[in-house]
């Protein structure tokens, strides 16, 4: 079986606080500004009833002066009244800016506050899903190697003692047991190393990523029967952890296109462009429904990010317009090169 990053232990959700800060953020920004609206609109209303105060009593005054009930001291009524209602609407609208200046600061505050713990958890995760896929891959290694070294050479020794029987011994049973044996330690043989492989692929060690990818294009297509094509105009070699992200990425996408895609077809692309290379997976499966929550509890597709983000890179996931899906990384562009071989400079028979 292939490891995937979605077999990474569901224990990330539970190093991880519980609370939902996106959505207590949208709620005190909601709220804090809908405070600020309030109070902006109160100050609009009670300056708009105090203008209007002002005016009626300056007409009842003025009424007052007309019919002659003592000129200047309707005048100096009317100018005391006008200022004293001045002045309690500057102090009522002075008040409700200091207090919407301190809704907006304890807003800001909190939203800052937020926004912190927001960066302070996605750092957490990225780096916890990174340690729990840095130690997936050391595991597929070892056990690879493990399965390959120790494992192989066993079943092979077993063979070789299975194979050493009589060819035509006096008994027909024990001629019959002795070729169901090698035939069945030859199929386990077969199946060790193809555990090994899928584990930790020996050409991607020997021959890098293009070959590695084309590989794994071709067992993917015998193993589910969905056909998968490699293209790739990229030659040379990446440094060995930019291989294995890539290459872990591609896996985990095909894996997704066996298991919830419902594709005939996958389309593997490695290409170079202006100094960055990509890597796309694309099939023509159902796609990606936007309001469909994830898989409960699958990891997959942030241990693609974790890998993308490690390299330097970014993942794009996106519905292709003739239906299906495609998942995307572009990364800089680092080719290992190769230094010439020397010549030993000791000289023979000194």
């Amino acid at each position: 079986m292939a490891p995937d990053d979605s077999s990474v232990p569901k224990a990330v959700g539970r190093l991880l606080p519980p609370a939902d800060p996106a959505r207590r953020l949208i709620w005190t920004a909601g709220a804090g500004f809908a405070l600020l609206f309030l109070l902006v609109l109160l100050a609009a209303v009670l300056g708009v009833l105090a203008s209007n105060r002002i005016q009626d009593t300056a007409q009842e005054l003025v009424r007052m002066h007309l019919i002659g009930r003592g000129g200047r001291q309707m005048e100096s009524l009317i100018f005391e009244q006008t200022q004293g209602l001045l002045v309690r609407m500057v102090w009522v609208l002075g008040f409700c800016l200091l207090l919407a200046l301190l809704v907006s600061a304890v807003t800001l505050t909190t939203l800052r506050r937020t926004f912190r713990r927001l960066a302070a958890q996605e750092d957490e995760l990225a780096r916890v899903s990174w340690q729990l896929l840095d130690f997936q891959e050391k595991m597929a290694r070892r056990f690879s190697h493990e399965m390959h070294d120790e494992l192989g050479q066993s079943l092979l020794g077993l063979r070789r003692l299975v194979s050493q029987l009589p060819q035509k011994p006096a008994s027909g049973r024990l001629a019959e047991i002795r070729s169901g044996a090698i035939a069945l330690v030859d199929e386990v043989i077969a199946s060790a190393r193809r555990l090994s492989q899928m584990l930790r692929p020996v050409i991607l060690d020997d021959l890098g990523l293009d070959a590695g990818l084309r590989w794994l294009c071709e067992t993917f297509t015998q193993r589910t029967g969905i056909a998968a094509q490699y293209s790739s105009n990229f030659e040379g070699r990446l440094p060995e952890q930019e291989e294995t992200h890539l290459f872990r990425i591609a896996q985990e996408a095909l894996t997704n296109v066996a298991r919830h895609s419902g594709a005939t077809a996958a389309w593997v692309t490695l290409q170079v462009r202006a100094g960055d290379i990509l890597l796309e997976v694309a099939d023509n499966g159902r796609g990606l429904d936007p309001a469909a929550p994830p898989p409960s509890g699958s990891l997959g597709m942030i241990g693609m990010r974790a890998r993308a983000r490690q390299i330097g890179g970014e993942l794009e996931v996106e519905g292709r317009r003739g239906g299906g899906l495609a998942v995307r990384v572009v990364a800089p562009l680092r080719v290992l090169q190769h230094e010439p071989a020397t010549e030993n400079p000791s000289p023979v028979g000194r």
